[in-house]
């Protein structure tokens, strides 16, 4: 009952957390097209990525209450969850998140060059 309690307590502040990503987004973006230094860019992307690591758990944990406190223990439970289509969304926007927190990683956050002394 405690992981459940945990888990809705962040499947709650789902929505503050994908008003966050979004503002994050858009203070990379306006860094990119403004040229500004890559450390600052750098900056923004870290936090973009933050945002969505955040907003990411907070979606599984979503579909973890969906489940239901059954669902912690009982792995047929569970399944037959998984199954309904209100757990089938929250686990598709659990899965877009990760795949754009994957993406970012990958092409998003500016390399910056190590200082040689």
């Amino acid at each position: 009952m405690q992981r459940l309690a945990e888990d809705q307590e962040r499947a709650d502040r789902l929505p503050d957390l994908l008003r966050s990503v979004s503002r994050a987004q858009s203070a990379l973006e306006t860094a990119r097209e403004q040229g500004a230094p890559a450390e600052e860019v750098r900056r923004h992307g870290v936090e973009l990525d933050t945002a969505l690591t955040e907003a990411m758990r907070a979606a599984y944990a979503k579909e973890r209450t969906l489940v239901g406190p059954k669902g912690y223990t009982d792995r047929i439970h569970r399944r037959k969850r998984l199954a309904t289509p209100a757990v089938r969304r929250a686990t598709e926007d659990a899965e877009e998140l990760l795949t754009a927190r994957e993406d970012h990683r990958l092409h998003g956050v500016q390399r910056i060059p190590r200082r040689t002394f």
